[in-house]
């Protein structure tokens, strides 16, 4: 009988140290998604602080370009505006002669 209570003492004893096992693999387990779950949140942070510097990056790149457009494109116009009034009043000044223009038409048109 002694034997008997042995082998069960044993068997208990087993199974504490399983379940102890298990406990200990549960912590782990939990462990190890606690660790996985703060990876995601740094990587979440990281990202959006990512995020939000390139797009003051962007924006501001943007308005500098936007302003360089913005003066190009009126200096442009300016210097388009300055020479059509200088030619507007170049050919204002200008003597047409009809007359003669409609004769050396008309002579072209012959030869045709």
């Amino acid at each position: 009988m002694m034997k008997s209570c042995q082998l069960h003492w044993d068997d208990m004893k087993n199974n504490e140290e399983l379940e102890n096992l298990l406990k200990i693999e549960a912590q782990a387990a939990d462990f190890v998604n606690d660790a996985q779950a703060e990876a995601d949140r740094r990587i979440q942070e990281n990202e959006n602080k990512n995020r939000s510097e390139f797009e003051k990056t962007l924006a501001a790149e943007t308005e500098v370009k936007e302003n360089i457009y913005k003066t190009e494109k009126e200096k442009i116009e300016n210097q388009y505006q300055s020479i059509l009034e200088e030619y507007c009043r170049e050919i204002s000044g200008l003597h047409i002669n009809t007359e003669k223009f409609c004769t050396l038409l008309n002579k072209y048109i012959e030869a045709q």
